[in-house]
């Protein structure tokens, strides 16, 4: 059987994998040998980190709440206790985006944390 060299299947294929290298560093952008392994390996890439990505978004909310927390004179651990304790049943992302745009409700919020501690 013949091989297909200039057929528009290959050459939609190529232009698809090359289309997907667009903005690659040097052959990697223009050549379709090279394209194939770096758009294998960016698609491999970004399947791992849209996964990570959860992970790394969750990691920064711990961190600005446990600097807000600090503020107000209690660490990020005692203050998630005294959340659970309280019955406070608020996801680190709104109290994150709390501590960053409204200081009072969140001053609120540590305040109750501090009473069910009874601290």
């Amino acid at each position: 059987m013949p091989r297909a060299v200039d057929g528009t299947r290959r050459k939609d294929h190529r232009k698809k994998i090359l289309k997907l290298a667009k903005g690659f560093w040097g052959r990697r952008g223009s050549a379709h040998k090279a394209a194939k392994d770096a758009v294998a390996k960016a698609l491999m890439y970004a399947y791992r980190d849209r996964r990570a990505r959860k992970s790394q978004f969750r990691r920064l909310w711990i961190a600005r709440i446990n600097a807000a927390c600090r503020a107000e004179g209690m660490n990020y651990s005692r203050f998630i206790e005294g959340l659970g304790k309280a019955g406070v049943e608020l996801n680190r992302k709104v109290l994150a985006d709390m501590a960053l745009s409204d200081q009072p409700a969140f001053k609120t919020v540590v305040e109750q944390a501090k009473k069910a501690l009874g601290a």
